[in-house]
């Protein structure tokens, strides 16, 4: 037998090994199944993986599968295991009704195989119970889950087919006889090998366009993972931009990896937030070649070392169980949250089979996103599953199991600007749309990137403008609106002013005195519930404090959204407040404020098309200057910052939108204490 060489040809062409060239790589016991020996007690086998692969044949010919039952170590060593038939064990189930308890395959059945540990380093059979309870299907062997293994060789076949760019389909095709295992084992395995599928330039582009970056800003990040053979598995890059926003907006991230892999095949995983106009602003991004959970917590942990160490205080994601794991892992503290978009796209996969499937996710809609505390929502979750007797859905279950991580009334008390919205998630998934489609590679991916962007970064820009030349409509007479409207962006202003119109239904219905300071205000609502919006009152509780004129609701809208409510913007308006505290005034959504990351220089961001930019490089060099000179005395460096204080306090350093004056510049660099030493 001969295999082929993949190294590119004289024509450039690369070529495909065939599974049909390894036939001599068949394991011998392969090709005779039906002369697998029965077990006894007192064979030998040189290594345990040997006595289970063995038993597994055995299996297939009889026609049951294997499973590990019991094992124990000794000083970290196994030293004894048991294999068992994929049917023994007691069946269990959740169910409470035992006519909805769901199938099971258990049947307590007895066989097994017991190896030991020798002191020669060899395995012993020590005892075998051959007989089944119930019957065996040789004929349907392969169906089993512990027999749909892939033989060594057809990996190895499925690795070299991939790396040499052969279709998918050919590929499962040559495979699936040859390791006698389904298509989709096969395909799964495609899915799953370890490394990046590139195609022809894409690590050329890739590397280029790190090597740009990194020129063109030292604080450009990036990091590759590399298996044992130096093929790429994971990439994670963040430019100087994206580092310095999330020390702004990086308390609450978004991680998915869903969209472009589903539309595109591509393995992308970008880490994006919120700004202070409520739009989308990207951290990192991440390329990843399993999605599992040591490539999520490669990914993570790189996500904190770009980060500085800092980690998000809130993370949203999909309902990924290998995600979920490496969260757990590398964001200990952080609150995890699953993404409303992705759990409401499975509802009907999950449901549309039941006859009153309607009315089922009404119910489970509606407990979830209508019940305000979380007693609330187990009873009337509780009533949903005992109507429609939902007890054995395994889904339902999970979402009961994990309501921690997505119903409303479980989640409210941090702080998601926003993000666990719907259509947030539905945003984020376009945040490429234009820019990629259904052929486009990851070598073109990486050139429309920074396109991407620079559309983004013109977008925050206008939004900045718009900021300090329209002004939202006051709707109330009351002096604490101008206090929003004044503060907040023109997007956050909107949203306060919602809040503030909602007040039209609301009515306070009562006030009870806690003590000489704290009053309980109930503050009845009108709102519409479900898909014929019914009109249903709903009563929310406001405890105020009277000295500090701070107020908390049962809603938790500031809590989660970091917007005022309109509940207790009925109580301000009742004691006729001018003024509220500063606490209520988010940094996060100022206009007022200067975010760093918006001065820092990348090559989509049209630096030198801004003269405010411009002027900033300008100072930057100047004090660069006088840094220099000064750096080696304290006494120097304290006259320095103490003559810049005096600058700004005296506004010599800027007035208005008027330049920083030269001659400011030319005394403080020319200064004669500047030549002095201490």
């Amino acid at each position: 037998m001969e295999i082929q060489d993949l190294s590119p040809d004289i024509d450039g062409d690369i070529k495909i090994i065939s599974t049909m060239d390894c036939k001599d790589l068949v394991l011998e016991e392969d090709q005779n199944l039906d002369e697998v020996p029965e077990p006894k007690v007192g064979m030998t086998f040189n290594f345990e993986d040997d006595g289970r692969d063995y038993y597994a044949r055995y299996a297939k010919v009889q026609g049951f599968g294997v499973v590990t039952r019991t094992s124990s170590k000794r000083n970290g060593q196994r030293t004894n295991i048991t294999y068992c038939c994929h049917r023994g064990g007691k069946p269990r189930t959740k169910a409470l009704n035992p006519l909805k308890a769901p199938p099971t395959s258990k049947t307590q059945c007895k066989a097994s195989m017991n190896l030991s540990l020798q002191t020669d380093g060899k395995w012993l059979l020590n005892s075998i119970e051959l007989k089944h309870n119930h019957e065996l299907c040789p004929n349907r062997a392969w169906y089993l889950k512990s027999n749909r293994v892939i033989r060594p060789y057809a990996k190895r076949t499925i690795e070299l087919n991939c790396s040499a760019r052969r279709r998918m389909n050919k590929t499962i095709n040559s495979c699936v006889i040859e390791s006698r295992g389904h298509g989709k084992d096969s395909r799964n395995y495609i899915g799953n090998v370890g490394c990046l599928q590139l195609k022809e330039g894409d690590t050329e582009a890739m590397h280029k366009y790190f090597i740009k970056m990194k020129a063109d800003n030292e604080a450009f990040f990036y990091a590759m993972d590399l298996d044992e053979e130096n093929r790429l598995k994971n990439v994670f890059w963040a430019d100087a931009r994206s580092r310095e926003a999330f020390k702004e907006f990086g308390d609450v991230v978004t991680f998915d990896t869903t969209y472009l892999v589903n539309k595109y095949n591509m393995p992308f995983a970008p880490f994006v937030g919120v700004n202070h106009h409520g739009q989308l602003i990207l951290f990192g991004c991440g390329l990843i070649s399993r999605e599992d959970t040591a490539s999520f917590v490669w990914l993570f942990e790189t996500f904190v070392a770009c980060m500085s160490g800092c980690s998000p205080n809130a993370i949203v994601t999909d309902q990924c169980r290998a995600m979920q794991n490496a969260i757990s892992i590398v964001f200990p503290n952080a609150r995890h949250r699953w993404c409303l978009w992705h759990l409401l796209k499975r509802v009907p996969e999950k449901l549309k089979g039941y006859n009153a499937y309607e009315w089922i996710k009404s119910g489970v809609l509606s407990a979830a996103y209508n019940s305000l505390t979380r007693e609330e929502f187990e009873e009337n979750w509780s009533n949903v599953i005992d109507k429609y007797q939902l007890e054995g859905n395994e889904w339902l279950s999970g979402l009961y199991e994990e309501r921690h991580r997505w119903v409303p009334a479980f989640v409210k008390d941090v702080f998601w600007a926003g993000m666990s919205a719907t259509q947030q998630s539905e945003s984020m998934n376009a945040y490429f749309d234009g820019y990629v489609h259904s052929n486009t590679t990851l070598k073109e991916f990486v050139e429309k990137y920074e396109n991407a962007l620079r559309k983004k970064v013109q977008k925050e820009e206008e939004e900045d403008t718009r900021c300090f030349n329209v002004r939202v409509k006051n709707v109330s007479p009351y002096g604490f609106e101008n206090q929003f409207l004044d503060a907040y962006t023109f997007a956050k202003c909107k949203d306060f002013r919602d809040e503030v119109a909602g007040k039209i239904v609301c009515s306070l219905s009562s006030v009870k005195v806690v003590d000489d300071h704290i009053s309980e205000y109930e503050i009845e609502e009108d709102m519409k519930y479900g898909e014929r919006e019914i009109l249903k009152t709903v009563t929310f509780h406001v405890r105020y404090n009277e000295e500090s004129k701070e107020g908390n609701c049962t809603c938790r809208l500031f809590e989660s959204k970091g917007i005022v409510c309109k509940h207790i913007i009925v109580v301000w308006s009742r004691k006729k407040l001018n003024e509220v505290p500063e606490k209520y005034i988010l940094r996060r959504w100022s206009k007022n404020v200067r975010r760093s990351y918006t001065r820092v220089k990348v090559s989509y961001a049209n630096w030198e098309c801004k003269p405010e930019w411009r002027r900033y490089d300008f100072m930057l060099d100047a004090f660069h200057k006088v840094a220099d000179k000064a750096m080696d005395s304290e006494t120097k460096s304290g006259r320095v910052v103490a003559k810049l204080l005096e600058a700004e306090v005296e506004n010599e350093v800027c007035e208005g939108n008027r330049p920083m004056s030269i001659d400011v510049l030319d005394g403080i660099i020319s200064s004669e204490w500047m030549g002095r030493s201490d």
